[in-house]
């Protein structure tokens, strides 16, 4: 066995390429010694990543086919030192994050998720859900403007809103939107969306100064990782009334939510479903398949990490 498949991939007919095309050991809770020492590719996805201690015992390990663009799981200190190549699937799915970031804000905004539970609960007959706010004439602050950030920001000014970001540089032509910490971005908006990139630069980044700053009419959302937010923090911001609300693809300790804030009536929740469109899933699953193709044949990466 060459290659280690670590999680099914989708659709279903992707998987079935890759088992069909590939000479693929599917992942058990314990590899065999003997299959350990010849593996020399993985797929895995941005969640499971491959740890420190998996790698070590993968020596004859050459490359890392993630299905998606999150890394934080995966230790590129020893991939770089090993010489491992490590390639994701970046561009595919940057539309179908950006629209699930703009389904989030309209959905906290307009209270929909809220209204749908309102309705089936039978509440109407009690009387009117209450007020949402428009989006249109708001501002926007993304954290992280990179290929998934600058499109949020194409988006969102496609409904009437003022985009400012903050970045480790500005973009040229849009210095005048550029925020230099994420503490100012929050002061100057009232949505806070977050694109950026997890790990330990980014973990606990957004913290209760700053959902403090966004304030009590303020609201978070997150499409990036759930590391990237001190989920401890916000649940006292939400109890508190310091932030407004928030609007949740990710989370800290996934698939575990905490109680506080399934208990929290006006967030909306999803279980970690930006790309998941047949589209974009296609297009990463066709991506993952392009890059060991190119690894077997010896080959450049069609998309490869900069370690």
């Amino acid at each position: 066995m060459s290659i280690l498949l670590r999680s099914t991939l989708q659709p279903p007919e992707i998987t079935k390429e890759i088992l069909e095309r590939f000479d693929i050991y599917r992942e058990e809770k314990e590899i065999p010694p003997e299959v350990a020492q010849q593996i020399t590719a993985v797929i895995t996805n941005g969640g499971l990543g491959l740890s420190s201690e998996e790698m070590r015992a993968l020596p004859a390990l050459q490359m890392i086919s993630v299905y998606g663009v999150g890394t934080d799981a995966i230790d590129l200190v020893q991939a770089k030192e090993r010489g491992i190549q490590v390639a994701t699937t970046p561009g595919v799915l940057t539309n179908a994050v950006a629209e699930m970031a703009l389904a989030l804000t309209l959905s906290a905004a307009r209270r929909v998720a809220e209204g749908d539970r309102y309705v089936r609960a039978g509440q109407w007959l009690q009387g009117n859900l209450g007020l949402g706010w428009t989006l249109f004439g708001e501002t926007v602050g993304i954290l992280g403007y990179g290929r998934i950030g600058k499109r949020i920001g194409e988006l969102t000014r496609a409904v009437g809103m003022k985009v400012l970001y903050t970045d480790l540089h500005p973009t040229p032509g849009e210095e005048e939107a550029f925020r230099s910490s994420p503490l100012e971005l929050a002061r100057d908006c009232r949505v806070l969306i977050i694109a950026a990139e997890g790990g330990e630069k980014t973990r606990g980044l957004v913290n209760r100064t700053i959902l403090k700053a966004l304030g009590p009419d303020g609201l978070l959302v997150n499409i990036a990782r759930g590391s990237v937010v001190n989920q401890h923090e916000l649940i006292l911001a939400l109890e508190a009334g310091e932030l407004g609300c928030a609007a949740l693809d990710v989370f800290a300790n996934e698939p575990q939510v905490p109680k506080e804030l399934i208990a929290q009536q006006k967030l909306v929740l999803t279980p970690h479903v930006a790309s998941a469109t047949i589209d974009a899933r296609r297009a990463m699953g066709r991506l993952v398949i392009d890059n060991l193709a190119a690894f077997l044949d010896g080959k450049a990466l069609l998309t490869p990490l900069n370690l």
